[in-house]
C-alpha cells in the first residue's frame, strides 16, 4: 500500500502532465506547415513566424494555463508551477529576435540565422530555468544554497543542458547545408531545437522512482 502524499508532494510531481503539452505544438506546427506550403506561402515571414511560434512554443501556452489552473485551485507552491510560469512569460523574446534580425538584414535561411529557430525552441525554456532558480532561491538560505539545490535537481539540470547542447547542433545543421526553404522544413527545424519536452519528461521519471522507493 503507498503511503499517503500531502499536497504539497502531490503539487510538486506534476511535470508528467507538462510532457503532452509539448507534442500538441509540434503536431500543429507540423500541419500548419504543410497546409501554408500548399497554399504558396513557402517564405512568407509571417507564416514562418506562425510555424515557428507553434511548433516551437505551443507547450509554453498549455503549460502557462497550467500554472494559472495550479494557482486557481490554491495549491502549493511548485516547482513545476514555477517552470510553467517561466515557460509561458519567455515566449515574447523570439519575436523580439526574430523580428530585430529581419530589419537588420541577417540572412534567416543561411548560417547567420542558426540562432532564430534556437530562440524559438528554447526561449521558454530559459525561462523556465531562471524562474525555477528563484524559486529554488526564496526556500534556500543563501544563493549558494540555492544553487547546490538546483544543481541537484534533475529537471534544472537536464534543461541546462539542452540550452547549451541545441544552438550547436543548429549551427552544424546549417554549416552541412540544411536551409529552412519551405514551412514544413522551418517546422521540422524548430522542432528539432524545441527539446523542452526533455526537462519535463526526466522530472515525470524522477517522481516515479521516488514513489517507487517510498511505497
Amino acid at each position: 500500500m503507498h503511503p499517503p502524499r500531502g499536497d504539497a508532494e502531490r503539487a510538486s510531481g506534476r511535470f508528467s502532465e507538462l510532457v503532452r503539452y509539448t507534442l500538441a505544438g509540434y503536431g500543429g506546427g507540423l500541419a500548419l506547415a504543410a497546409l501554408l506550403d500548399t497554399v504558396g506561402l513557402q517564405r512568407s515571414g509571417w507564416a514562418q513566424w506562425l510555424v515557428r511560434t507553434l511548433a516551437g512554443e505551443g507547450e509554453s501556452v498549455f503549460e502557462g494555463l497550467f500554472a494559472v489552473r495550479q494557482r486557481l485551485r490554491s495549491r502549493a507552491a511548485s516547482l513545476a508551477e514555477a517552470y510553467g510560469w517561466g515557460k509561458f512569460g519567455g515566449m515574447a523574446l523570439p519575436w523580439v529576435v526574430d523580428a530585430g534580425s529581419r530589419l537588420a538584414g541577417v540572412d534567416l535561411y543561411g548560417v547567420p540565422g542558426f540562432y532564430v529557430p534556437f530562440a524559438y525552441g528554447l526561449a521558454d525554456q530559459i525561462g523556465a530555468n531562471l524562474a525555477g532558480l528563484v524559486f529554488v532561491r526564496r526556500r534556500s538560505r543563501s544563493w549558494w544554497t540555492a544553487l547546490a539545490d538546483y544543481l541537484r535537481h534533475p529537471v534544472m539540470v537536464s534543461g541546462l543542458v539542452i540550452i547549451l547542447l541545441v544552438p550547436t547542433g543548429l549551427l552544424v545543421a546549417r554549416l552541412l547545408g540544411f536551409s529552412p526553404t519551405t514551412q514544413l522544413r522551418t517546422a521540422l527545424e524548430t522542432i528539432a531545437a524545441n527539446l523542452c519536452w526533455v526537462p519535463p519528461l526526466v522530472g515525470w521519471v524522477a517522481e516515479h522512482r521516488k514513489r517507487h522507493a517510498d511505497a
